[in-house]
């Protein structure tokens, strides 16, 4: 059986693309640093938030020398903090959000960052964000369909001179270092 020039052409053209289809899966899922969410933030009651240290006054902690947390939580249709008062952080300084839901499935995307996640209700998705040293405002969007008020879902992210951060007590916050 002989196969024709062209046919030849056409398959050898078909595995190249299937190859290179392969090669940028492959890229995306292990070379690009994209990670599936895990269970590593742990799990939380969603309807008792109310009564969790961390998430019953959500907000910005200082946990060591320019290592911040960020707790936040998501509800129909709002993050707090983030959409009534936005979220203040220092300019340069590395931030682990933590971010939990007390409803139904929310997104949580910081546009122009690497910080995007699904947000399920009872687990804690856990993101870990460097910024910039120039100070900058990030939009926070969902981009998971929450309800009739999801097209209003959205809040802010701040980063700010180290100097005019005015966040909580360092020496307070400070888990096992010195201020």
């Amino acid at each position: 059986m002989e196969i024709h020039r062209f046919e030849k052409i056409w398959l050898g053209a078909s595995l190249l693309l299937i190859v290179g289809f392969i090669g940028t899966i492959t890229y995306g899922a292990v070379g690009a640093g994209v990670a599936m969410v895990d269970d590593s933030g742990g799990t939380v009651d969603p309807t008792a938030l109310s009564d969790h240290p961390e998430f019953s006054d959500p907000g910005v902690q200082q946990v060591g020398e320019n290592h911040y947390a960020v707790h936040v939580v998501a509800q129909q249709f709002v993050f707090q903090p983030g959409t009534g008062t936005p979220i203040e952080v220092p300019a340069g300084s590395t931030v682990t959000f933590y971010v939990t839901s007390s409803d139904v499935v929310h997104g949580f995307n910081l546009v122009g960052t690497n910080v995007n996640t699904m947000v399920i209700p009872g687990q804690v998705a856990e993101i870990t964000a460097e910024f910039p040293t120039e100070p900058r405002t990030y939009a926070i969007v969902c981009h998971e369909y929450c309800g009739s008020g999801h097209h209003e879902m959205a809040g802010e992210l701040r980063t700010v001179p180290p100097s005019e951060f005015n966040g909580t007590d360092a020496s307070a916050d400070l888990q096992g270092g010195e201020p």
